[in-house]
């Protein structure tokens, strides 16, 4: 995405929101590309954690057996019997 400085002042925090998300955002001078956001490192490694976390999750969920079901055994709000 190109963006002039001028109208980047006053969409800083969206431009800012995509760079950390992985686009390309270059603001523009005269219709010349002059400077590109780009996010630091600890952006990526958010995202590297969310995996990691989604896919641990994912694992465990597949290795747990069903329980026991019994819809006598909670009442209209969802507490035990």
């Amino acid at each position: 995405m190109n963006i002039p400085i001028t109208e980047a002042k006053a969409q800083l925090t969206e431009l800012v929101r995509r760079a950390e998300n992985g686009e390309d955002v270059v603001l523009t001078r005269h219709g010349r590309p002059t400077v590109r956001l780009v996010p630091t490192e600890a952006a990526p490694r958010r995202k590297l954690d969310r995996a990691l976390i989604d896919e641990i999750t994912r694992q465990a969920m597949a290795k747990m057996k069903p329980g026991p079901w019994d819809e006598g055994m909670y009442d209209e709000g969802g507490l035990p019997k």
